[in-house]
């Protein structure tokens, strides 16, 4: 069993090598807006860190690599875009961003939540001019008696005046 002495070194030199190493360091962030998506939906990226003009992010989570583009220098952000799979599950997936030729030179985090269908709270209440609610209150069972009735009394009425109008041509006053 190694020394007390030789454990804290070994425990030193790791903290330091993880410290120093690059590649275990992101120089920049990524900002996922929104940060919280359902499958299926675009995202637009935001990194900063990258001293080039392009980029890719990275993630299980997206349909295919996001390209990134922005202005040459480390003053300015990349940005793009990038879609999340329909079939995502929900959960936080990591992004990483390549720039310069290197992997790692920035990260963030996409959150995606289970879809759900919009209920409204309140509907509004519009169309019908204002008979919507009533239509819905009472079923429609066709027209009634009095419909029939007036129906029958023009479409009597409309015969009438075709029949006079055939005699008056037969008797040759029209």
């Amino acid at each position: 069993m190694p020394s007390a002495r030789v454990r804290l070194t070994l425990c030193a030199t790791v903290a330091a090598l993880a410290l120093t190493t690059p590649a275990l360091a992101a120089d920049g962030t990524v900002k996922v807006t929104p940060g919280t998506v359902t499958p299926g939906a675009q995202v637009e990226l935001n990194v900063t860190g990258c001293d080039g003009t392009t980029g890719a992010a990275k993630s299980e989570v997206f349909v295919a690599d996001g390209a990134l583009t922005g202005r040459d220098g480390a003053g300015y952000a990349l940005s793009g875009e990038a879609m999340i799979r329909s079939t995502a599950m929900p959960g936080t997936y990591d992004v990483s961003v390549t720039c310069d030729g290197k992997d790692g030179k920035a990260k963030g985090t996409v959150t995606v939540v289970k879809e759900t269908t919009p209920t409204p709270t309140a509907p509004i209440r519009a169309g019908g001019g204002g008979m919507a609610s009533l239509s819905a209150e009472q079923p429609s069972t066709g027209p009634g008696w009095r419909h029939a009735l007036i129906g029958l009394l023009l479409a009597t009425a409309a015969g009438l005046a075709v029949a006079g109008r055939l005699v008056r041509r037969r008797r040759g006053g029209a």
